[in-house]
């Protein structure tokens, strides 16, 4: 007679009772289904505040990580290598004699050549900006804001043309640009061209800006918003409500005077450039380059009439505030599934309480105290999912119909992405506060 060998010995007891085992399980599981179903109103109430936490969960979370990825995403459009310069006006002084009707203050075309030497700066744009009025025919847009710059801003800002070209450089001394040539080109922003053009092709046409005819060369695709920086000094950019014009045209055609008029008064500034925005050749000499701009504008300036913004900084400060941002989401839609776990165990509670004659029943017939205990479980376990699950479902419909009708109905594009971590946590949470209650 053979000995088996001990492996063997080892697992023949532990197959032998998974039959027994798997039997008690699904035996459990069916009368919890059973229970369930029998009791079809007490379930939907149980696991209401699942359906409620997971989805909301889901919802903010989605909502939550779609606006942070917004927002970083509009300041690395900035560039993390770029430095933002820009002309403040300062406030009145009242002890101050005014002489003048016209501000002078802000950036210098001396500043940019001082600047422009700084070993690690490797591109510069310069730009002018001032509203105005735009017309076509009959049609008028009041308050546009005409950016006088150069052919490098498209890059900077990664523009996306929508049909035609932004300006452009020449390709060699015989076919210089648009700058260079001083012409009357206009690339028209999302907005703009949509007013002025509603029925035709905006490319080609020619739009009147300040008693000047200017040909329309392109139109920049629709994008959202960027934000202003805290200081104050770089207010908000509606890019869908601006036109682009070269540099050297605005020169011409505008001069270095703006004159605003205001309720029957009339006040003016002169400022050379509104802004300079400077590319640094690493990322790591950006934060030292600042500096270095920072003092040469304090050297050369009187007052405060420049403020300096530097994408990177704002991105790191925006990455942290997103990291605790998403856990104090999770943390407050969390809170829901901790209120639906309170409900199901409330209503387990009074399960218990009324079934103790089905409970004697079952001990008399053979039924072990875990038994007793697993079928339970297994409820709560079933509720939890089905709630986790409905409530997976009423998170989607909201991730992906709340945007549509935004978009469609508002015409103002609610941002949303959906968080896989969301996901598993709500489910994981759910399951675990059916057990655990």
């Amino acid at each position: 007679m053979t000995t088996p060998d001990k492996p063997t010995y080892l697992l023949t007891p532990l197959f032998a009772s998974f039959p027994v085992f798997w039997g008690k399980w699904r035996s459990s599981f069916v009368l919890a289904l059973r229970s369930l179903w029998l009791h079809k109103l007490r379930s939907i109430l149980s696991v209401l505040g699942i359906i409620i936490g997971t989805g909301a969960v889901i919802t903010l979370m989605a909502f939550g990580k779609g606006s942070m990825e917004d927002a970083l995403e509009d300041i690395r459009r900035q560039g993390t290598t770029n430095i933002i310069v820009h002309s403040v006006k300062p406030p009145d002084d009242p002890t101050a004699q005014r002489t003048s009707w016209v501000a002078n203050y802000g950036l210098t075309w001396d500043d940019y050549d001082r600047l422009s030497i700084l070993e690690t700066v490797v591109g510069m744009v310069p730009m002018r900006i001032f509203p105005q009025q735009i017309r076509y025919i009959d049609r008028v847009v009041m308050n546009a804001r005409v950016v006088a710059t150069t052919e490098d801003y498209a890059k900077i800002n990664h523009f996306n043309m929508a049909v035609g070209r932004f300006l452009v450089d020449g390709e060699d001394q015989r076919d210089e640009g648009d700058d260079q040539r001083s012409r009357n080109v206009i690339v028209l922003g999302a907005r703009v061209a949509e007013e002025l053009f509603p029925f035709k092709q905006a490319v080609g046409q020619s739009v009147v800006l300040k008693g000047e005819q200017y040909v329309v060369v392109g139109v920049i695709k629709d994008r959202t918003p960027r934000g202003g920086t805290p200081s104050g000094g770089q207010k908000a950019e509606d890019f869908n409500n601006d036109v682009y014009i070269p540099l050297n045209t605005a020169k011409l055609r505008f001069g270095a005077r703006m004159i605003i008029r205001q309720g029957g008064s009339r006040s003016g500034e002169q400022v050379e450039l509104h802004q300079i925005t400077l590319t640094v050749s690493d990322i790591d000499k950006v934060r030292s380059t600042g500096d270095v701009v920072r003092n040469l504008l304090e050297r050369y300036h009187q007052k405060q009439d420049w403020d300096v913004a530097v994408p990177l900084d704002r991105l790191e400060e925006a990455e942290r505030a997103r990291s605790r941002g998403n856990w104090l989401l999770a943390a407050i839609a969390a809170i829901s599934l901790l209120v639906g776990g309170i409900g199901i165990m409330n209503i387990m509670l009074a399960t218990v309480t009324e079934r103790t004659r089905e409970i004697g029943i079952r001990r008399a017939l053979g039924a072990k105290r875990r038994d007793i205990t697993m079928q339970f479980i297994i409820e709560a376990v079933v509720q939890t999912t089905i709630g986790g699950l409905l409530g997976m479902a009423a998170g989607f419909a909201i991730i992906f119909g709340v945007p549509f009708l935004c978009r469609v109905l508002l015409n103002s594009p609610l941002p949303a992405q959906l968080d896989i971590f969301s996901i598993f946590l709500s489910l994981g949470v759910a399951i675990a506060v059916g057990v655990g209650f």
